[in-house]
């Protein structure tokens, strides 16, 4: 599967959902922000998107919610030890009351992978981060953890919304 984001005005990105009527786009507002989702086997549909391949992903994106995405920028001898250790997760978020959806997304262009959770509110999300669930899962690399792992080529940074649904 394949995914693609894009930012822009709301009357702008409006406009994405009436040139592409049958393809299911998701939209979703910070403060100051407001972005496009799309997922799916095709190429992207935006001109001006990042576009990422999926490399795991657990439930179905909703149009209602809360998103989290975490942006870490990996080196390219590391995106294997990665990709690994997420594919090898024990899954805990998964069992998390209000968890929706994971997508762990490789780059086409870059080196900045997202991990993007949605969740059913933002006190879901607070709750599954004060978690003992949350710490075992960070506990080699997590925000807690003093030194950042060898594959980490750059500060990452957490960019958080709130789905929204377009007036017909």
């Amino acid at each position: 599967m394949k995914v693609s984001m894009t930012s822009g005005t709301l009357d702008y990105l409006a406009k994405l959902r009436e040139q592409h009527p049958d393809a299911s786009i998701f939209y979703m507002q910070d403060q100051d922000k407001t972005l496009a989702y799309y997922e799916g086997d095709g190429p992207s549909i935006f001109s001006e998107g990042r576009d990422y391949e999926t490399v795991d992903h657990v439930g179905d994106v909703q149009s209602e919610g809360y998103v989290v995405m975490n942006n870490i920028p990996v080196s390219e001898e590391g995106r294997p030890v990665f990709e690994d250790r997420f594919k090898q997760r024990a899954g805990s978020v998964e069992n998390q009351e209000g968890f929706q959806a994971i997508r762990i997304l490789r780059p086409l262009k870059g080196n900045t992978y997202v991990v993007f959770t949605q969740w059913r509110n933002q006190q879901d999300f607070e709750d599954w981060k004060n978690s003992k669930s949350f710490d075992d899962a960070h506990k080699k690399s997590g925000p807690k953890h003093a030194k950042k792992p060898s594959f980490i080529d750059g500060d990452a940074y957490i960019t958080q919304y709130r789905m929204i649904q377009l007036e017909d």
